[in-house]
């Protein structure tokens, strides 16, 4: 009978070495913070000493610096994230469409790994995360100051609020050291940490207000002056729509404009565009800064706790975000600034210090990879691909060329036409549609289909085309030009084979299929 403690504790401490083996995985997600606001992708704020956490997090991991989102607003994006399937396959379309219980996939995955599973922070997608062993939510958008919280284990959703005090940044911060202080330490964890930062209205805690208080924040030259950008898809004929379609730094824009928001309409053209400019970017990096102290005093405790070699860490946004070029704010835009996300990983036991890759991903492969990287297999029914290779430093075979994109909120909160398109490394091609996929009969039944002028009003039905190796900025729209006529012929070739092969076509719309077909050889 003495034996049978001795074989009990033989069998924990090889459970616990067999847990040592596989990564605890940590992902973190803010909510818009562009890959130009983080020090490690350079760029005109690089110099600001915005991110000195991540930029080391980025030198001692891997670098992904061509990393989009399929749809760049928050909860299309996370259901991306959770499902590994494109919009039309998962369901979420819009920020008023919730996930599906059942489609919870990620941390249904993880646990059928043998992995502990949480979610805390921001979530935003409706449904409670009933897949997670343990979730501490954000209600919605959730609060900057004293943020309230649904918690697994304090009553029935949606009654399950718990308050908290202080800035949302610190406090998220505290509950994940919490979490992972507390966690089942026989099985591997899975955090998904979520940040609600830098998100607007970009309340910032109050210790940075001094920060960059004194500095004259680089600026972007398309926020005054940008004559072949756009088609009129975007400025409407002859700059007929410039004063609806974008919401604007400048006092542009008729509706929405940080001229109006931020510096109560005192200033007109150039100067609104540089003073709203200034205030905008100013409360915004605030914010990050505030996301990047934290994570240094995470990471701090990873390494206390003795878990820093044996955590995958994957830093992400959940979008990219428009910071002033082509005078626009928020993101939505297949630009550039808007639909690209950062991606950073950090892994020692994988991934060799100071790697860059050019590998065209987007945020329905983080699914799979994390899957893989906790010893699975992709499912067949995820649409992603696992890019697990380049993290150990090998080549990927038969990687797509091309990533797909659409926008189907038409004109609502930013004025910005519904679209979609396809960016290769080179090239991006985009096509406004200008039509919300909602019947007009329908929009009683959507919250935000009700609150902005103009929902039910097509816009102009055109196409842009940059050249990203010639024209990094998306100056100057080539779509006329006779240089560029083949290329635009096979992206049109390879955009309709995307949408079919994803489920991403409109036959589910004939309104927009109509147009669609109409416009297609403009």
């Amino acid at each position: 009978m003495k034996l049978l403690p001795i074989f009990l504790a033989i069998a924990m401490c090889l459970s616990a070495a067999a847990d040592e083996s596989r990564p605890n995985i940590l992902f973190i997600m803010t909510d818009d913070h562009a890959a130009h606001a983080l020090g490690a992708y350079g760029g005109r704020l690089a110099n600001l000493e915005l991110t000195p956490n991540l930029d080391r997090l980025a030198a001692q991991g891997i670098r992904f610096d061509n990393t989009f989102c399929n749809n760049s607003i928050c909860t299309p994006s996370r259901a991306s994230i959770l499902t590994g399937q494109y919009p039309q396959t998962n369901g979420v379309l819009d920020l008023d469409i919730p996930l599906d219980l059942e489609k919870q996939y990620l941390p249904h995955e993880m646990r059928r790994l043998g992995y502990r599973t949480a979610v805390i922070g921001k979530w935003h997608l409706h449904s409670e995360p009933t897949a997670f062993d343990y979730y501490k939510v954000l209600p919605g958008q959730g609060k900057y100051f004293d943020p309230t919280f649904h918690e697994k284990g304090k009553g029935q959703w949606p009654n399950n609020i718990v308050a908290s005090q202080g800035h949302s940044t610190d406090v998220i911060t505290d509950l994940a050291i919490k979490y992972i202080k507390e966690r089942d330490k026989t099985k591997p964890f899975f955090l998904m940490h979520h940040y609600k930062a830098p998100h607007d209205d970009f309340e910032f805690a109050p210790r940075y207000q001094g920060f960059l208080a004194n500095t004259e924040i680089p600026e972007p030259s398309s926020l005054y002056y940008q004559p072949e950008w756009g088609s009129k898809g975007t400025r409407g004929a002859n700059g007929s729509l410039e004063h609806y379609i974008g919401t604007s730094v400048s006092d542009r824009h008729d509706y929405r404009n940080y001229n109006e928001m931020l510096l109560d309409g005192k200033y007109e053209g150039k100067q609104s565009a540089h003073l709203g400019y200034q205030a905008y970017l100013k409360a915004y990096l605030r914010c990050v800064k505030g996301v990047d102290d934290n994570l240094g005093r995470l990471f701090e405790f990873l390494k206390s706790a003795g878990i820093w070699e044996n955590t995958v860490i994957i830093y992400t946004g959940d979008q990219g975000m428009m910071l002033g070029e082509h005078d626009l704010q928020d993101k939505r835009w297949m630009y550039e600034e808007s639909m690209r996300m950062p991606f950073l990983v950090h892994y020692p036991r994988m991934i060799q210090p100071k790697m860059v890759t050019d590998l065209l991903i987007n945020n329905t492969d983080f699914a799979p990879t994390m899957i893989e990287l906790a010893g699975g297999s992709t499912p067949e029914y995820m649409q992603g691909r696992s890019f697990l290779k380049t993290l150990q430093g090998k080549e990927e075979s038969d990687w797509r060329t091309a990533t797909y994109y659409r926008y189907w909120m038409h004109i609502i909160h930013h004025y910005v036409p519904a679209h979609f398109g396809i960016r290769t490394k080179q090239y991006k091609l985009v096509f406004y549609y200008g039509k919300h996929y909602l019947p007009e009969s329908e929009f009683g039944k959507h919250y935000w289909a009700n609150q902005y002028h103009g929902i039910e009003k097509e816009t102009p039905h055109t196409w842009e085309l940059y050249d990203l190796k010639e024209d990094p900025q998306e100056l100057r729209n080539r779509y006329h030009d006779p240089k560029y006529q083949g290329v635009i012929a096979e992206l049109k070739k390879e955009l309709k084979r995307q949408r079919i092969e994803l489920g991403e076509t409109d036959a589910n719309y004939p309104a927009i299929q109509a147009i669609v077909e109409k416009h297609w050889n403009d």
